[in-house]
Order: structure tokens, then C-alpha cells, then sequence
């Protein structure tokens, strides 16, 4: 049997006994001895393990019987088993639709199924009768399942969430000094690990490189995960951080496996459903081999209601300079919205990164909504900001507007401000500093004013814009609900100008929203690896760029003359016949 393919098989059911006693049987002379009694019908009847219940029924008994280790039963099937000449074993199974008379009497005759000729045509379903061991098996089995329906018990008793105050440190700025938002997440892990109520249920989870990610000081606290304990004298053990294994060590360190680590983190994330206790798994990986490598595997993670968070390091087509295309992430968060429960932001500052987790820790583990959060994390270090006040609500439904950035002021009389031309700019991530750069830009080179938006979550936004057209359209009486985005931006004046770091698809899924003339720019393309400032250029999202795009939306409203535009083009060393960057 080892000797024969899989296509081999499939012909033994496809071509019949004869073929069988010829192609299998006939290869040796002892094997032809065994079915020498036996008629080419018996040979094609001979059923294979996956459909011989006594062997089925065995081989679970033996591997519920085994202990100390995992079990897996190798159970042979045949295609389309049952289907006789109609598709048994053949290639057309999957697409076979109906049987034909002939082939239903044959199927009942195989399996036994009392339907009489008369009622054979209909194909009606049968039904064994409430009282037969069949039905009676069925009922105890499902009863002992619990029901009917198979059901979700969440016994898992809430967990205690830190209230966002504890986490002042982030939420204060740090200074001058600088801090990238993926060592601000290290920094929060490390208090809620730290934090007494929850931190015990902490799980971090990295696939490779954890001292990428500045993970490495967290070895030493915490200890590596490993059943077996430290083999080896590690190469760094001389040092204060060095890399420690333990059998009761808390992170889990997977390798270069994206798909083992992140089944550890769905156990992790449904283990308040599996073993009756919430888990909080922080999987944070390079953002490329996430959804892009594993994605079904994340869907598989919503469908099996998850909770938890990924995050994607390195984010964004620019931040990571130096690696190739490999690293240059401008589409997971694209990704990330086709996944209903998946909730997804990309912070540009460490108080809006705060702000995301705690609420996801509230929602996901104190009110036990089925959500998993996906933010992405970026390693390009800047002064990070004081959060401003009130700004909470607006972090967690995806938009807020930032307080006035003192450069940007036109000097403009206050009552002379509705002469002064005036757009919206919109951003994320650490295109959002570019963004705030080019209003500093339109106000010291044109006289512009700029209000600044960080966008928190394009999807978040989408969503609940998609929330409010359904409420509409089944209330057509009641008083329309209006968009969360369009509110906000309402009363603003202008157009409206968006700038990521992400294909312009994502920030694009707003459009329908805003009340007015909306441009983007994203990082469609592949784009060289190089400095963030070359790559930036390339795809056109640096600040210069976001100024000509403000500049040609006024234009195109009229408020001021194309000239402006060219100038921009000529003062900041624009090439206008250079490759576009979507084809490139």
C-alpha cells in the first residue's frame, strides 16, 4: 500500500474491481493469492479504513485510551464514496449535482436504505423512525454535547481591567526624548503584565526577532516558555537581558513560524470559551507576515470568536527602510477589514495607542464582546506627545481633531479668517507627522490654514458609516442618523485632503461620508527600499506632496489660481514626469 500514489488509489475505486485485482492484487503473487476467492465485486467493495466504522471506532478508542501525548488518526477515504458509477472516486465529484434514477436505487441498494422503486424518483428523505437505535444513538450523543445546537459557553469570569489612568506614563509625552509606538507597546505590555488583577493572564507571543521589536528586556522578567527548560548556555548569558528558557516561562517564542505562533495565540484567545478562563495573548509580528502569510488562519481566529490582539510591527510601505519589498506593509489593514469582529487601528502616538488597548482590555475581557484587535505598530522613533483633553472618544471611534499647531498659524486677523483659503488634512500612523508638517508648510509658504485630523482607524470609520446607511434605509420615517465622520468633519470648511501610509483604497473607504471634495494619497505600488524620506518621495506622500494636493483641491474649488500649484511644484523640487508610483 505504500507503494501506490494518491492518483493510484482514486483509479482502484474509479475503474473497478477488475482493474484492482490487475493494477493492485496482480503487482505480487502472494498479494493475488488473497483475493484469489474473491469476485471483482468483493474486491471493490473492500472498504478503506475512513469508511470501515469498526476500524474507525477502534482507532479513537486506542487514542482516547493513550496518554502523555497528542494522537493523530490517518483515516484513507475515498472520493465521492457511495456515489458508485455516478462519481465514486472520480474527479467530477465535487461538481455532481444530482443523481440520476438508476444510480439512486444503487446508492440505496449499498447502504440499505428502505425507499421502494416507486419512491425512488423523488429522491425523498429518509428518516429512520424516532425509536430505532440509530435515532436513539443520535439523541444520546447530542444530548451529551449539551443540546440540540452546538453552543459557546463563556464561564469564564471577567477579568479587572486597568482603568486608562493607570496608565499616566504614556499618556503624558515624553518630552524631547524620542520613542517609537512599537517600544510604546512594549511599555504598556509591560504594565498590564505588571498590573496584579490581570497580569498573570498575559500572554506575549513573537515569532522571530524579539529584540527587533525591543522585546528583549522581558526575557529576563519573564522567562521563554519551554517544556524541556534551558538546553544550552545561551550566547548572551553574560549579559543582563539574555535570552532565558523556562518551563514556566510566560512568552512564548515561536520561531520563524508565523502560522505556529499564531495558533498559540488563537488557544490563547479562545482558552475563556475551551478551559473557562480568559487569556490575553499579545502576538506581535512584522506586519507583512500577518494577514498577507497566515490570513486564513485569522479568519479561522473570528470564526472561532477570538480575543486578543495582534500586532503588526514595522507597519506602514515606509517606515521600515532597508529590507526590500518583503517588509514594505501598505495593505493589512485592508485585510483586516474583511474580517467582521476584527477591529483595527494604526496610531500614530503612544496616548492613542494607549487609549486602543485599554478599551479593547474593557471590551474584550471585561464586557466579554466577541472582537479581536488588530493595530499596527511602527519603529520609526519621534518626540511623542502629551494626549490632549477630551481626545478619548474620538481615539477609539477612529477620528478626532488635533489642537491647533502654533506654526501653522497664518498671523491672520481673526476677523479677517474667512478670506483666509482653508483645507482639512487628514492622517495616520507616521504619515501623520508629514501631514502636520505640510500645514505648517501651506501657512508659512501660501497662506493656507490647515485643521489637522488623526485618523485612528479608516475601517472603524467605514463601518460605522456603513451602520448608519442600513439604519436609514430601514427607518425611512424616523430622523436620519448621520455618520460619525461626516458630524465631525460638518462644520469644518474646505476640502479634504487624506495621506497614509497604506494603499489609497484604505483611506478611501470614507468617501461616501464626507460632505466634500476628498483627495487622497497612499502607497499603491511596490516601491525600492531605501531611506523613509526617498520612499516617502516615491509614493508621494511626504509633506511636500500633501501640500500640492491641498493646493490643487483649492484650486479646483476655486478659492485660489492653478499658479499656486506650480509653484509648489517648483519650489519643492517636484519632478511631474517622473514614474508613477502605482505602476512601479
Amino acid at each position: 500500500m505504500e507503494e501506490c500514489v494518491d492518483g493510484d488509489y482514486q483509479a482502484y475505486k474509479a475503474k473497478g474491481g477488475a482493474y484492482t485485482r490487475e493494477h493492485f492484487f496482480g503487482k505480487y503473487p502472494e498479494l493475488a493469492d488473497l483475493v484469489a476467492n474473491m469476485t471483482d465485486e468483493d474486491i471493490w467493495r473492500l472498504n478503506r479504513g475512513g469508511h470501515d466504522p469498526v476500524k474507525i471506532f477502534n482507532a479513537y478508542a486506542a487514542a482516547m485510551r493513550h496518554q502523555g501525548q497528542p494522537t493523530v488518526i490517518l483515516a484513507k477515504t475515498v472520493k465521492g464514496y457511495g456515489m458508485g458509477v455516478a462519481g465514486e472516486g472520480m474527479n467530477i465529484t465535487h461538481s455532481q449535482k444530482k443523481m440520476g434514477e438508476a444510480h439512486l436505487k444503487a446508492f440505496r441498494d449499498r447502504f440499505n436504505i428502505p425507499i421502494s422503486d416507486e419512491q425512488i424518483g423523488a429522491a425523498p428523505f429518509y428518516k429512520p423512525a424516532p425509536d430505532s437505535p440509530e435515532l436513539q444513538y443520535l439523541h444520546e450523543r447530542r444530548e451529551a454535547l449539551g443540546g440540540p445546537l452546538p453552543a459557546r459557553f463563556d464561564d469564564a469570569p471577567a477579568l479587572t481591567v486597568p482603568a486608562l489612568e493607570a496608565f499616566s506614563q504614556l499618556l503624558e509625552g515624553s518630552g524631547e526624548r524620542e520613542m517609537s509606538t512599537t517600544m510604546a507597546m512594549v511599555r504598556l505590555m509591560t504594565m498590564i503584565i505588571r498590573d496584579k488583577a490581570i497580569g498573570q493572564f498575559v500572554v506575549p507571543i513573537v515569532p522571530d526577532e524579539a529584540r527587533t521589536f525591543g522585546m528583549e528586556g522581558m526575557f529576563r522578567q519573564l522567562g521563554i516558555y519551554s517544556h524541556v527548560g534551558q538546553l544550552y548556555e545561551p550566547v548572551d548569558s553574560d549579559q543582563v537581558m539574555y535570552y532565558r528558557e523556562e518551563t514556566n516561562g510566560q512568552i512564548l517564542q515561536e520561531g520563524i513560524n508565523e502560522a505556529g505562533a499564531l495558533s498559540s495565540w488563537i488557544a490563547a484567545a479562545t482558552a475563556y470559551a475551551n478551559h473557562g478562563q480568559a487569556m490575553i495573548p499579545f502576538y506581535i509580528y512584522y506586519s507583512m507576515f500577518g494577514f498577507q502569510r497566515v490570513g486564513d488562519l485569522i479568519w479561522a481566529a473570528g470564526d472561532m470568536q477570538a480575543r486578543g490582539f495582534l500586532l503588526g510591527g514595522t507597519a506602514g510601505r515606509t517606515t521600515l527602510a532597508g529590507e526590500g519589498l518583503q517588509h514594505q506593509d501598505g495593505h493589512s489593514h485592508l485585510a483586516a477589514a474583511t474580517i467582521p469582529n476584527c477591529v483595527s487601528y494604526d496610531p500614530a502616538f503612544a496616548y492613542e495607542l494607549t487609549v486602543i488597548v485599554q478599551d479593547g482590555l474593557r471590551r474584550m475581557y471585561a464586557e466579554k464582546q466577541n472582537c479581536f484587535y488588530y493595530i499596527t505598530v511602527m519603529n520609526e522613533n519621534y518626540p511623542q506627545p502629551a494626549m490632549p483633553e477630551g481626545v478619548e472618544d474620538g481615539i477609539r471611534r477612529g477620528l478626532y481633531r488635533l489642537p491647533p499647531d502654533e506654526e501653522a498659524e497664518t498671523g491672520a486677523a481673526q476677523d479677517a479668517a474667512d478670506s483666509i483659503p482653508c483645507v482639512q488634512l487628514l492622517g495616520s500612523g507616521t504619515i501623520l507627522r508629514e501631514v502636520q508638517a505640510a500645514a505648517r508648510l501651506l501657512a508659512k509658504d501660501f497662506g493656507v490654514a490647515a485643521d489637522l485630523w488623526s485618523v485612528t482607524s479608516f475601517n472603524e470609520l467605514r463601518r460605522d458609516g456603513i451602520d448608519c446607511e442600513r439604519w436609514n434605509l430601514l427607518h425611512p420615517e424616523e430622523t436620519p442618523r448621520t455618520a460619525y465622520v461626516t458630524e465631525q468633519l460638518a462644520e469644518s470648511e474646505g476640502p479634504i485632503v487624506a495621506a497614509t501610509d497604506y494603499m489609497r483604497a484604505y483611506a478611501d473607504q470614507i468617501r461616501p461620508y464626507l460632505p466634500r471634495r476628498y483627495s487622497v494619497l497612499g502607497t499603491d505600488g511596490f516601491g525600492r527600499s531605501d531611506m523613509r524620506s526617498q520612499l516617502r518621495k516615491f509614493f508621494e506622500v511626504n509633506r511636500w506632496y500633501i501640500v500640492v494636493a491641498a493646493l490643487k483641491a483649492l484650486v479646483d474649488e476655486g478659492r485660489i489660481p492653478a499658479s499656486h500649484v506650480r509653484e509648489a511644484i517648483e519650489k519643492y523640487r517636484i519632478d511631474p514626469d517622473k514614474p508613477n508610483p502605482v505602476t512601479q
